[in-house]
């Protein structure tokens, strides 16, 4: 309950009904919408709607709100900006936030080693920015990448991507040099882990003898765990071999942090859990709560690699985005929220898990910190992907005040990304209404 009501919503409500027919109108049908109403306010973990509908946020805009919806310290950092400048750009005339924020990202991201950091817009113009550097320092071409994986919708970002529909399809050609490797994906595996973990690393090397010989790759690319390909979380084996591998053949090791870094897993990134440290991280989303910007984080040797005026953008490393990255960093320490996303996590699987006993659909309960996700299936022995079902809870969820999303390649996954900030209150209705609902829709209820 939320103040001790229990939540009722009408989606689209009249006023959201009428802003409906004017997008209709206005906008091009591509660009998708998770829950269809309008955000008049948000705060801590949740939204209210134009019609006044509250709804707790389970979705935090894609793993973008950690620490919120309009988390104090970024609004009163962003107020007091506003009295300075906007936006001078960097590249023409400097200014301190930039410097502070890279010199806190150089401090925190993993590594002993002396790193740089420089600031972009976009999580698909850090990636494309991450392979441009592995090329110019290695001097080689090849980019390699993981089955099921997301990096952005941007050409290069978007080869790297693995899935088709809806992202890939009718929309090549794609960036020569881009290769995929498997993934392990242990519950869809008839082999134990290591095995799985062996027999892909075999075909690592199958690939250099048969694709592209190592000489010619610049760099991998990883998801720590992957994010719209499912919440799907490697080994620390697997994830070390990745890295062996690299490391032997003077590969670079790049962890896309895009969706899994500050907090979301229960450590600042998620690469932390592997004991494995990155040549070059990328990060965003969750960055900025929600202020756009991005950032490339590496080895200094590498990331001088580029001559001036190679790499940068008009945008990249707004005033007002490094100063809400920084207020990001302080709420992250001092309101323990590392700490916070383990909680969640455990509350998560205790209750789901608890849950599957009942409801075979549930396939797998799993999670990494607070990056949690069900996966539904039509049948606990064949685990033909259920879809349909994971659909109807989402949508059925809406309607009851909690907003969640799909994610995985056959879109049978629900994922969540509760802001960490979520009060226990919050939680536990959340969980009951998502509970209650998986019930009803398994025919449990």
């Amino acid at each position: 309950m939320i103040g001790g009501i229990r939540i009722k919503t009408v989606i689209p409500g009249p006023i959201a009904k009428g802003l409906l027919a004017r997008k209709l109108e206005s906008i091009p049908r591509g660009p998708f919408n998770t829950v269809q109403t309008f955000a008049a306010k948000g705060e801590g973990a949740l939204l209210t709607d134009v019609d006044g509908n509250t709804f707790i946020d389970f979705a935090g805009a894609i793993g973008t709100l950690n620490v919120g919806h309009c988390p104090s310290r970024v609004m009163e950092a962003l107020r007091e900006q506003l009295d300075h400048y906007l936006h001078p750009c960097f590249h023409v005339m400097m200014y301190e936030p930039y410097i502070k924020l890279a010199e806190a990202l150089n401090d925190l991201t993993p590594g002993d080693a002396k790193k740089k950091t420089f600031f972009l817009s976009s999580g698909a113009e850090a990636v494309e920015n991450a392979v441009k550097i592995a090329r110019k320092y290695t001097g080689r071409k090849g980019i390699i990448s993981f089955e099921r994986g997301f990096h952005g919708r941007t050409y290069m970002s978007l080869s790297l991507t693995s899935k088709v529909k809806p992202y890939k399809y009718e929309f090549g050609p794609f960036v020569p040099e881009t290769y995929k490797w498997s993934y392990p994906y242990y519950y869809r595996s008839a082999l134990s882990a290591k095995e799985l973990d062996d027999a892909l690393i075999k075909q690592i090397e199958t690939f250099f003898l048969s694709e592209v010989p190592p000489e010619e790759i610049a760099a991998v690319i990883l998801e720590p765990v992957q994010g719209e390909g499912g919440f799907v979380i490697p080994s620390k084996n697997f994830v070390q071999q990745i890295k062996f591998i690299c490391e032997k053949h003077g590969i670079l090791f790049i962890a896309d942090e895009i969706q899994t870094g500050f907090g979301r897993t229960g450590k600042m990134f998620a690469i932390e859990h592997f004991e494995v440290v990155p040549d070059i991280i990328t990060m965003s989303k969750s960055l900025g709560a929600g202020i756009p910007i991005s950032a490339v984080t590496g080895r200094a040797d590498i990331m001088d690699a580029p001559n001036p005026g190679e790499i940068g953008g008009t945008y990249g490393g707004s005033p007002l985005g490094c100063v809400a990255a920084l207020a990001v960093i302080q709420t992250i320490e001092e309101e323990k929220l590392l700490q916070k996303a383990v909680l969640i996590g455990k509350r998560f699987a205790k209750r789901f898990t608890m849950l599957q006993e009942k409801c075979c659909q549930i396939g797998e309960v799993r999670h990494l910190g607070a990056m949690c996700a069900l996966e539904f299936v039509k049948d606990a022995q064949t685990k033909e992907p259920d879809k349909n079902l994971a659909s109807e809870i989402i949508t059925k969820a809406h309607q009851k005040g909690i907003i969640v999303m799909s994610a995985g390649l056959y879109g049978n996954i629900i994922r969540l990304l509760i802001p960490l900030v979520i009060s226990d209150e919050q939680l536990e209705e959340g969980f009951t209404i998502l509970e209650e609902t998986i019930l009803e829709s398994c025919g449990q209820k």
